[in-house]
């Protein structure tokens, strides 16, 4: 409990606090009170209020500190324009500090999204009081939003698993594809947010082989056309679960989901989308995913050795692959996380212990026909 407290007290002293005031010794007196009496240094001040857009979204503040009546933009203009840049779920404090103390002017504010008001002239303590309320509602907030967050990515995990559960019970090649596409996005100089959010995404790329019947995922020979027609369904399957989602991770999950099966030239599934026209985050995931399902053993076929697998995806680069994709996938053995992923270090020849008999059929670009890059059975 003490320590709960503690945290608490701590997360309250390092809040970041926005004044904005048109008048210089209102913003001094209150960074004294905030500063001596109080002990929160950071800090942040304009007397300039059309300057706070711009220190909103370069200083993120816990809480704003706000007078109502100002040249330029006024308090309520203020209010206004953050709400077009503070998501809707993000609980931001803003307490006004204004002389005007008639009815109709607190009502307004706290209309406008304040969360609290003050006159002025202010007493120290109770504008102390009020700052401490309102951080300490912040930091439960952002405490619920990380408990929330942690959930939602546990049930993802285990509607990923679930979907992979049939065919593979360990759940460990959505896990492989996952933390690959990762690394190639990163190879790519993608933002790292949106590196952390495709290792989550990607594995949700089949979540869609929940609606294809067993006989069908399991069957250990080749799929009839009308056969193979069902399992292609699994990208609309997939998308549709994961449609309407207002996280990015599920929104960036159901394009995977419905695009990972497109190919570079255009005949691929569902949409035949071609070269470019498939999103970048299916053109990822596509190459993780097919080599994951050659170097792993599967019901209808094989592990194969990790340097005929590249040599797949060399010969597939330009026609069922983004070919810069690829030559960036190959470039990962000089990534220091690869070789725990990817196990691309083994020389030419390497068996990884597996028997000569486990070679790979000679591949077959005829869809259907049982060539694991392009039909992978899934």
């Amino acid at each position: 409990m003490k320590e709960a407290v503690a945290k608490k007290e701590d997360l309250s002293k390092n809040a970041r606090i926005l004044i904005v005031d048109d008048q210089e010794a209102n913003v001094r007196l209150l960074e004294g009170i905030l500063k001596r009496a109080a002990g929160y240094h950071a800090l942040r001040s304009t007397t300039d209020p059309r300057e706070v857009m711009s220190l909103y979204v370069e200083f993120q503040p816990d809480l704003i500190l706000l007078d109502l009546h100002m040249p330029h933009v006024d308090g309520f203009g203020v209010m206004d324009q953050l709400k077009e840049i503070v998501p809707e779920d993000v609980f931001l404090p803003i307490l006004v500090l204004t002389a005007d103390v008639t009815p109709e002017a607190k009502q307004r504010a706290l209309a406008s999204g304040a969360k609290d008001f003050l006159a002025k002239p202010f007493d120290p303590t109770e504008v102390l009081l009020r700052i401490k309320n309102l951080l300490e509602t912040r930091t439960l907030h952002l405490e619920l939003r990380a408990q929330l967050s942690d959930a939602h990515l546990e049930v993802i995990d285990r509607l990923a698993i679930a979907a992979e559960y049939r065919d593979d019970e360990t759940g460990e090649h959505i896990k492989r594809v996952g933390q690959t596409s990762a690394l190639v996005a990163r190879a790519l100089k993608l933002p790292p947010e949106q590196v952390l959010l495709i290792r989550r995404a990607a594995t949700l790329h089949d979540v869609g082989k929940i609606g294809i019947p067993e006989h069908i995922l399991l069957k250990p020979g080749r799929l009839t056309p009308d056969e193979f027609n069902v399992m292609k369904s699994h990208t609309t399957i997939g998308a549709k679960i994961l449609s309407g989602g207002q996280f990015p991770l599920l929104q960036m999950a159901e394009v995977i989901a419905l695009t990972h099966h497109e190919r570079w030239d255009g005949s691929g599934y569902p949409r035949g989308l071609k070269g470019e026209a498939i999103p970048l985050l299916g053109r990822i995931v596509a190459v993780a995913d097919v080599f994951d399902i050659l170097t792993h053993p599967r019901p209808y076929k094989k592990a194969w050795l990790a340097e005929e697998a590249i040599a797949e995806l060399q010969r597939a680069a330009g026609t069922q692959f983004d070919p810069s994709v690829v030559e960036v996938f190959l470039g990962l053995h000089e990534d220091t996380l690869a070789p725990t992923v990817l196990k691309l270090r083994l020389p030419i020849g390497a068996s990884r212990s597996r028997e000569k008999d486990q070679a790979p059929s000679p591949p077959v670009t005829k869809e259907g026909d049982g060539n694991a890059a392009d039909r992978k059975r899934h």
